[in-house]
Order: C-alpha cells, then structure tokens, then sequence
C-alpha cells in the first residue's frame, strides 16, 4: 500500500477547525467581558501584555490566528464551490494566499511587541 503525504497536508485545515471549536468562543466571551467592564482579575491588561511578549504567549496567539485563518480559507473554498463557484483554483489560491499574508502579518506584528 502506498503511503500518502495527505495527513501532513490537512493537518493546518484540522488542527485550524479544533482550534476555532475550542479557542474562538472563550475569545469571543471574554473580550465581550471585557467591553461590558467586567474583566476578571487574572485577564487584566498588564497580565496580558506580560503573556503576549513572551515567546509561549506569542506562539499561542499565532498558533490561533494562523491556525484559524487556514481552516477558515479551506471552509470558505468549500463554501464557495457549493454555491457554483465552479473555478476552485482561483478560489483556492486567493483564499490561500490570504491565509499566508494574514499568518505572516501576525507574526510580524507578534515580533513587534
């Protein structure tokens, strides 16, 4: 049987797809938290800015912003085939490419901080 490099491909599309699953909503709580004013001690600004300056906090945030925006780019191609976008490959590779220009603007601006 002939082994295919297909698991190293999808990985981003399924790794991106749990991260939305997990990560996005406890996001979304949270900054709606903290736009109503009521952010819980351990999620103040100066704790925050502490983990996003340091080398594991700014893996986590690219990790999911990178992660998300390849699964996102696959669902929407997917979505824009189902809806009679019949040229996939322009789909796929403006999709794509925005994926990577979106990966590679967080992490110049991760570098930044």
């Amino acid at each position: 049987m002939a082994k295919s490099h297909k698991p190293v491909v999808w990985f981003p599309f399924a790794a991106g797809g749990t991260v939305i699953a997990f990560f996005i909503p406890v996001i979304v709580l949270l900054t709606f938290m903290a736009a109503l004013g009521h952010v819980p001690a351990g999620l103040g600004y100066e704790r925050m800015h502490a983990f996003a300056v340091s080398g594991l906090g700014k893996l986590v945030i690219f990790g999911v912003v990178a992660l998300s925006l390849w699964s996102s780019a696959h669902r929407l191609r997917c979505t824009c085939y189902d809806f009679g976008l019949r040229a996939d490959t322009l789909a796929a590779t403006v999709l794509y490419i925005a994926a990577i220009a979106g990966s590679l603007l967080t992490a110049v601006y991760l570098l930044k901080i």
